[in-house]
């Protein structure tokens, strides 16, 4: 019982030196980053089709596009969110074939006890348990090699993660675009609120959504003035929407940065791996 005991010790003590902390960072701050990104922007876009409908256009043919734009923003959120939380498996995966590679060039990390008998299960040890045992060993041994074939190639981990962050970038960069619209119209309706601080009229002061294009400009009112526009920014509907939207931004953020922290330690390991000799396979 002791020796097992000591045994499990050493494994956990082994697997915290051999572990990838950068990587296991970037895939938490990558899954807090997607979650909040796509939960927070379907809301959001749920909630400006609502304040469209209801304030600023009264002609279903003026939002009909609008609308068809949101749901299909939705759906591609559906897409994205599923796909980033296999692909950052994969990459944490990476993370952990490339740095117990390259500990082990530096000799930082060595077979115990745990390895030896986390082998035995893979392989189905030396002691049989019947066919069906054999079988099933035989199809996890099967599953490990066709996972190392994939993480044996960091390059193309490497190439990948750089087309995502390209990608990523721009997403990011459009996700700024409704917090810009949301902020001008909630900075309008202060001025609104505090006449003494602006010197234009209340009735002239304006949020024109045919101005930023969510609506054409034959579109009727298209846009809301005055103590109208400062109801409008009271209800609960708007606040709401605009910290989601400000959310979602955040979370295209966070993103960002764990793709990047995917890729810095991607090439590194890599690159380390190709320079002592072994290659784009090990």
């Amino acid at each position: 019982m002791n020796f097992m005991t000591l045994g499990l010790l050493e494994c956990c003590a082994r697997c915290l030196v051999g572990a990838p902390f950068a990587s296991l960072v970037a895939t938490g701050l990558c899954f807090f980053g997607v979650a909040l990104f796509c939960g927070c922007g379907h809301e959001a876009l749920t909630g400006t089709e609502k304040l469209i409908e209801t304030y600023f256009s009264k002609n279903y043919q003026d939002y009909e596009y609008l609308i068809n734009v949101i749901h299909a923003f939705q759906y591609v959120i559906y897409g994205t969110a599923s796909f980033f939380f296999l692909y950052g498996a994969l990459l944490l995966a990476e993370g952990f074939y490339t740095t117990g590679a390259v500990r082990q060039i530096f000799g930082d990390y060595k077979t115990t006890i745990c390895g030896k008998g986390l082998s035995a299960t893979v392989t189905g040890g030396q002691k049989g348990r019947g066919s069906r045992g054999q079988h099933q060993a035989h199809s996890l041994e099967r599953v490990c090699h066709c996972l190392g074939k994939w993480l044996g190639h960091p390059d193309k981990f490497v190439g990948i993660t750089y087309a995502l962050t390209i990608v990523w970038l721009l997403v990011f960069a459009c996700s700024a675009v409704p917090v810009y619209i949301y902020f001008n119209t909630w900075t309008t309706c202060q001025s609104i609120a505090s006449p003494s601080k602006t010197s234009a009229s209340i009735g002239s002061l304006c949020a024109d959504a045919r101005m930023y294009g969510v609506l054409p400009w034959n579109a009727f009112p298209g846009k809301v003035c005055g103590s109208n526009l400062l109801s409008i920014c009271k209800t609960a509907e708007f606040q709401m929407t605009f910290h989601l939207f400000i959310a979602a931004f955040v979370g295209a953020a966070a993103t960002l940065v764990s793709l990047l922290t995917f890729m810095i330690a991607a090439t590194y390991n890599f690159a380390v791996l190709k320079l002592m000799g072994r290659g784009t396979k090990f």
